[in-house]
């Protein structure tokens, strides 16, 4: 069996993404989804080293960036304790994913109160 997975990247005339979307084979959406914002990447075992490509909208807000990554590194430490079973350093991960967001509601509610 195999599954596929295929992202559109639309690009201005300056070649910055303006959208993003995917479909995936074994999804149960009838069409290709949008997004705003993707990080991919591939470990190159020879190389012992990270591909990445990591994209983003113009429509995408900093609150929604945020968020994404908030997401993304606690996803990331769930993934690294199901691989590796390192708990400590699960917990390290997530703190810093914590103390991320609440530095950024900390830096919005600062900003506000200024203006």
């Amino acid at each position: 069996m195999q599954s596929t997975i295929t992202i559109d990247i639309g690009l201005d005339d300056k070649k910055v993404c303006k959208d993003i979307s995917w479909k995936a084979t074994q999804s149960t959406a009838d069409a290709a989804r949008a997004a705003k914002a993707m990080i991919l990447a591939f470990w190159d075992g020879a190389d012992k080293t990270a591909m990445r490509i990591d994209l983003w909208t113009k429509e995408m807000m900093m609150d929604e960036m945020t968020d994404f990554y908030f997401q993304t590194m606690m996803s990331m430490a769930d993934n690294y304790e199901r691989a590796t079973h390192q708990t400590e350093l699960v917990n390290d991960m997530k703190k810093f994913a914590q103390d991320f967001l609440k530095k950024f509601h900390e830096i919005q509610l600062a900003q506000n109160k200024a203006t």
